[in-house]
Order: C-alpha cells, then structure tokens, then sequence
C-alpha cells in the first residue's frame, strides 16, 4: 500500500507532467514568433487570425472562432483591433444580419507578403528536421481531438 502512494506522489512532479511540457514548449513557441509578428505590426493572436483569413477571405465570425477553438467574448476585441489596425472589414452578413462577416482589406492582403518567412524561421528556430515537425504537429492535433472529445 505504502509503494501505491510513493508511486502517486511521485506523479506528482512537475517534470512528469505532459500538460507543462506542452504549456512551457507553447510559451517558447509564442516568445519565438514574437519579434517576428512585432515587425509586421502583429500579435501572435492576431497572427493567427490572418492566417485564417489569408487561407480563406470573407468568413463569419462564427467560422473563426471554431477554426481557432475561440469563443466571441475574446475574438471580438481582437478583431475590432485588426480593424483599427486597417487590416480586416466587419460587415453584417447579407443573409442573417446577427452574423458578422471578416474580409481582408488590401493592406491586409499586403501583409500575407510581409509574413510569409515566418513559418521557416520559426521552424529553423526549433532546431527540429520539418518531418519531425509534420509528425508532431499531427500527434498534437489528435490529442486536443481527443481531449475536445471528451470536454
């Protein structure tokens, strides 16, 4: 019984913890973009906005946020300020007026130029070989899959 609760304490280590490898590596990942987004006026939130948005232009709101597991109390502020920012337009959709449409302006069409170094420079950053990036990434989807399953 003694062995049971040494081997439950023991679990109980910071460094046996998938959840704050997967925290701290994404913290790194985010400190590694930022000076990089900094150049081109960007947060990484936002980044991840445009690149919604560079892959498929004119979306819902609504399609955002389940692209990026979202909710509408945190893009909203993020979006009014890519909009501040020149980069997107907020328009009432046409067929259902409670929905909110996302197009690129030019300037933000402009700025997929600007960022498209940034995926490589990060990847050289990692100092990982892009197959085993490919495969990570792939694993890391399945698991938050899994968990959003399960939520």
């Amino acid at each position: 019984m003694k062995k049971n609760l040494t081997s439950d304490i023991d679990l109980l280590t910071l460094d046996k913890q998938f959840c704050f490898s997967l925290y701290s590596a994404s913290l790194a990942m985010t400190k590694t973009y930022k000076p990089l987004l900094e150049k081109i006026g960007l947060t990484y939130p936002q980044y991840l906005v445009m690149l919604v948005l560079w892959q498929k232009d004119d979306v819902l709101v609504k399609e955002i946020g389940e692209l990026l597991f979202l909710d509408s109390g945190t893009l909203t502020p993020l979006l009014k300020r890519l909009e501040a920012a020149e980069l997107i337009q907020r328009t009432r959709d046409a067929q259902d007026e409670r929905q909110v449409r996302i197009t690129l302006t030019r300037q933000g069409k402009e700025l997929k130029k600007l960022a498209k170094n940034i995926p490589t420079q990060v990847m050289c950053a990692s100092g990982q070989p892009a197959d085993a990036l490919l495969k990570l990434r792939s694993e890391l989807s399945k698991i938050r899959d899994d968990l959003n399953n399960v939520n």
